[in-house]
């Protein structure tokens, strides 16, 4: 048919493929890359001269179930460790986002459709009954003298009577109050969830007081303005907590609980007690019907629970008197960290089975990975449609159906979300990175941990992030819909592919293809141990997985992490060789070579049923006169007869490949021979360095070849895995198969 002749022509000799432009995709990052300093070297470590700023908060706080509102008081006292004079600071204000002055409903695109419901018809007009926002009561110093200050939309700035020196601290006081919003109406990473049935509430607390903001090397203060995607950049430090309750409330905190015997009965402690060398399973502290019967009861009255965290970047709790509450300890190799859960009886019997256990997993896989998990708890806490994470807490989904029966689909949904969720205090809880700017330094690398976890303890659950084969529908999409991962929280188009996906399946590829799993897992180990409590950059990840293993990777950091290419490698051109092997040479004497016979694209599934007869080359002796300049000036010759003998058997394949979508990788190629053996062999991701659009590849093998793959495992999320085969198997289109048919 004319389709097989084109093919032919299009994968005879004659067909040259071009240079193509230069690209420079092996070119050093060099000055993308911001210049080493004594703050942070060129091997991506931090300096000698690496600081951090350091923020204390003693928080006296109370929420009141009546009106789901939240009054507190907050005294700050703020470490100046850097070398500048600092005449001024800048708080935080993210619950302002969610006041009738935000610009953020001002910048959210939204668009008209045939049918709207009622949420779609709110989200447009905005028209909630609701009073967001903090109300900013008092900022006050030490001597509770009244400071100068302004605020501007989610930033609010302090103006000092006095430049704060390098070395100095300073100590003031905010005191506030704002409206917890219902989270089914607002949304939110914090709110309540109202419960109609038994009308009680669930809050999940967080962004809660007015928290420092950054102020580091790399950018001064970073005070963008929280619009509500780009997440957080913070400051460790010091957390005294003392939270104000209705007194039949269980409260899920951050820190380690300091009034035990305040705000638990005796019971409840002793169950505490046991959970606390209990390394098997799950012990209750309160039970179901312990829940219920608070639940119905809604007592009178407060009780203050006191928190103390030390060394963390923020402070979040949740609080509800239909908590069912249960521990266990992990044994980690230095440290029993409790792993505990929260959850109402609409969570069972789902999180009672599945939920500790999965953040016991989760620190046991983390801290093999990264740093031991240094924190005293780690706590799920399970409310409706979330999931979200500050420093030893996160807020989860995964609701069972009203009898209790749940999918798997729901089960694997609820687990992964635990794993991600208390992942995050690792990146970037402790591994702090700036999520406001840099999302998939957070996201990116929790995702793809979380999927050494799940293969770890879970290989049934079905993965939905973190290995080449399950990026490629979005490497392969559109363009125009495409960022690269290197850019800006608020400007990530298809945000769960592009910050978490993508940099998972990432370094997945740079794992399991690029350095191997012993090299990888040093060098991210390193920068885990290196950037522990501290503020590690983009550069600062890059450069520190090359310095610790001794492969360079700025090719693959500019191919996946600054532009929008795709993985299409081709095997374009297949030829096959044999060297000429004359009787005698007089006989032989002006043979020439046979013609090559070239995959002509038909429905053979083998090599070998198209090219039966091979191309010949000559063998010719090395010069024996040692004519060649190259080579003159050698005493010894070529042992041409030994190098003849050996390959006069060989077969020779010259293999072309082409790179069709612009990322240049590794080229992994599988080999079937005629007796159905198979064999891999691995080019590493250099071949292209000559020429980035086309290579060629001489192979010697003593087995006639059948079939080449190119991938054969999907490792490098190649995007046309047709183009990978040889000889080529058609996919018949039903107009192909009905003219076949004709014929």
């Amino acid at each position: 048919m004319k389709r097989n002749i084109i093919w032919a022509l299009l994968l005879s000799p004659l067909f040259a493929f071009a240079q193509g432009e230069w690209n420079q995709k092996f070119e050093q990052l060099g000055t993308t890359l911001p210049t080493a300093n004594t703050f942070r070297t060129a091997s991506g470590a931090p300096g000698r001269d690496y600081w951090q700023q350091q923020a204390d908060y003693k928080i006296v706080a109370e929420l009141n179930d009546d009106d789901q509102s939240l009054t507190g008081r907050e005294t700050i006292t703020y470490f100046n460790n850097s070398p500048d004079q600092l005449s001024y600071l800048w708080l935080q204000l993210d619950q302002n986002m969610r006041s009738k002055s935000s610009d953020t409903p001002l910048i959210t695109p939204n668009e008209m459709t045939s049918t709207m419901t009622g949420r779609d018809i709110q989200k447009v007009t905005q028209d909630y009954d609701f009073d967001g926002g903090f109300k900013i009561s008092e900022v006050s110093d030490a001597a509770g003298q009244p400071l100068k200050h302004i605020i501007n939309k989610t930033m609010m700035r302090v103006d000092l009577p006095k430049p704060l020196a390098s070395g100095e601290q300073v100590t003031f006081n905010v005191a506030w109050s704002y409206n917890i919003q219902d989270r089914m109406e607002l949304g939110g990473r914090s709110g309540y969830e109202y419960f109609p049935k038994d009308g009680n509430y669930l809050y999940t607390i967080a962004q809660w007081f007015p928290r420092m903001a950054v102020y580091d090397d790399v950018e001064g203060w970073q005070h963008k303005q929280f619009l509500g995607r780009g997440e957080f950049a913070l400051e460790f430090g010091n957390y005294n907590v003392k939270l104000t309750v209705p007194s039949d409330f269980i409260v899920a905190s951050t820190g380690t609980l300091q009034n035990e015997n305040d705000v638990l009965t005796k019971t409840q402690r002793e169950r505490f007690a046991l959970a606390k060398k209990t390394y098997d399973k799950p012990v209750i502290i309160v039970t179901e019907a312990e829940a219920r019967k608070a639940e119905a009861s809604k007592a009178k009255g407060t009780k203050t629970w006191e928190y103390q965290a030390d060394d963390v970047r923020d402070f979040a709790f949740a609080a509800s008197r239909k908590f069912i509450w249960d521990a266990q300890a992990v044994k980690l190799d230095t440290k029993t960290p409790l792993a505990m859960s929260y959850y109402p009886k609409e969570g069972n019997p789902l999180w009672e089975k599945e939920s500790t256990k999965a953040v016991a997993n989760t620190l046991l896989t983390y801290s093999k990975h990264t740093i031991e998990y240094p924190y005293p708890v780690a706590i799920s806490v399970h409310s409706a449609s979330i999931g979200m994470e500050y420093p030893m807490i996160c807020f989860n989904y995964g609701r069972p159906n009203e009898d209790g029966s749940y999918t798997d689909t729901k089960k694997w949904g609820m687990i992964g979300v635990i794993i991600h969720e208390v992942g995050h205090n690792f990146f970037p809880m402790i591994i702090n990175s700036d999520e406001r700017q840099w999302s998939w330094m957070d996201e990116g690398l929790d995702t793809f941990v979380q999927s050494l976890t799940e293969k770890e303890h879970y290989p049934e659950k079905p993965l939905k992030r973190g290995e080449a084969r399950l990026i490629v529908d979005y490497m392969k999409g559109d363009k125009e819909n495409i960022r690269p991962i290197m850019t800006n929280s608020e400007q990530i188009l298809q945000f769960g592919d592009n910050a978490y996906g993508k940099p998972a399946a990432a370094l997945s590829i740079l794992r399991e293809t690029v350095m191997g799993p012993e090299l990888f897992d040093y060098a991210f180990k390193t920068y885990s141990e290196r950037w522990a409590f501290k503020r590690p950059s983009p550069a600062d990840f890059f450069r520190t997985m090359e310095d610790a293993s001794a492969v360079d990777l700025d090719w693959f950091w500019k191919g996946w992490f600054y532009t929008t290419d795709h993985v299409d490698l081709s095997l374009s051109k297949v030829k096959w060789y044999k060297m000429d092997v004359p009787e005698n040479d007089i006989e032989n004497k002006g043979k020439k070579s046979k013609k090559a016979k070239i995959s002509s694209g038909t429905n053979s599934q083998n090599l070998m049923d198209f090219a039966n007869d091979a191309e010949t080359f000559f063998f010719a002796e090395t010069d024996p006169a040692g004519v060649s300049k190259n080579f003159h000036e050698f005493m010894n010759i070529t042992d041409d007869a030994s190098i003849k003998e050996t390959n006069a058997d060989r077969n020779f394949y010259e293999l072309t490949f082409e790179n069709k979508g612009g990322l240049v990788m590794p080229i992994i190629i599988e080999w079937t021979y005629e007796d159905g053996s198979k064999e891999r062999e691995y080019l590493p991701a250099e071949i292209w360095k000559k020429n980035e659009n086309v290579v060629t590849k001489v192979f010697a093998k003593n087995k006639k070849v059948t079939n080449i793959v190119v991938d054969p495992n999907q490792e490098t999320a190649d995007v046309a895995t047709e183009n990978n085969v040889f000889p080529r198997v058609e996919n018949n289109s039903r107009f192909d198969n009905f003219m076949n048919d004709g014929e």
